[in-house]
């Protein structure tokens, strides 16, 4: 929903009941997409301790009811996106949909490097956002917006199966700690994270950013990033660590949005 209202505020220039359909259709969409992850995941979330207590292995809904419920929300996110905002729009969130549940879910079975492809799931909404915005979805602007938020995806779902990776790995879910040492992966980790960061300095460049003083700002923030997800690099790395790093990067994602948005709000009053 906030990456959505993002892109239709850099494509409109502003805040406007517009805004409110698209991002309804999108978060009926994300909750169908995550209804039918649970009903997916029921095995392996009655085997971890961090899902067991979900709906399905908890016992509190049948498998038939989450299937109806699924169903409804899907549909509604649907025709609201198509409806209020056109065809592209409502397709672009059925992309997303099929993404996470038709590729990225059966896929991090086979592979500890599923994140990879599957973090095409966060450029979506924003391009969702942008173009019901009224902006065009081939605009430089948007695909380097929708590279910054699949460069994030990454290390933000990295870091959190480093966190839970023994859950992941005591329900057979492959995992980065069976493929890199604890330092590798925080190194690597790191480096994604500083690709993040370098990602936010072309914002200026495309003209995301057209005032001067927000485009010291971002690069300014970008460093300080970079500067606090650096103990990442020590030798002696703890998971305390990663949960650190996870909140750092996602915590730069929200700052860069808000800027962005301030800033070409500001321009347009």
């Amino acid at each position: 929903m906030i990456t959505t209202s993002f892109g239709y505020i850099l494509a409109s220039g502003g805040i406007s009941l517009g805004l409110i359909l698209p991002t309804l259709g999108i978060l009926l969409l994300a909750c169908s997409s995550a209804v039918l992850n649970h009903y997916q995941e029921r095995d392996t979330d009655a085997k971890m301790e961090r899902t067991k207590s979900r709906p399905i292995p908890a016992k509190l809904i049948s498998e038939k009811e989450v299937l109806i419920l699924f169903t409804l929300l899907f549909l509604s996110g649907f025709l609201i996106l198509l409806i209020a905002s056109g065809l592209l729009p409502a397709l672009l969130g059925l992309l997303a949909l099929f993404w996470y549940n038709g590729v990225y879910t059966p896929l991090k079975k086979r592979t500890a490097l599923a994140i990879i492809p599957g973090s095409l799931i966060g450029a979506i909404p924003p391009v969702v956002g942008w173009v019901a915005g009224g902006g065009n979805i081939f605009d430089p602007q948007i695909i380097l917006i929708a590279f910054f938020f699949f460069i994030w995806q990454i290390p933000h779902f990295w870091l959190l199966l480093l966190v839970f990776g023994k859950d992941y790995e005591e329900a057979g879910f492959p995992t980065l700690t069976q493929i890199f040492s604890k330092e590798q992966l925080a190194r690597i980790t790191f480096i994604w994270t500083f690709a993040v960061a370098v990602t936010s300095f072309l914002l200026p460049l495309f003209n995301v950013i057209k005032i001067s003083y927000a485009s010291f700002v971002i690069i300014a923030a970008a460093v300080w990033l970079i500067y606090k997800v650096s103990h990442l690099l020590s030798k002696d790395v703890e998971r305390i660590e990663f949960k650190y790093a996870f909140r750092e990067i996602n915590l730069f994602v929200i700052y860069i949005m808000l800027s962005v948005s301030i800033e070409r709000l500001f321009i347009f009053l």
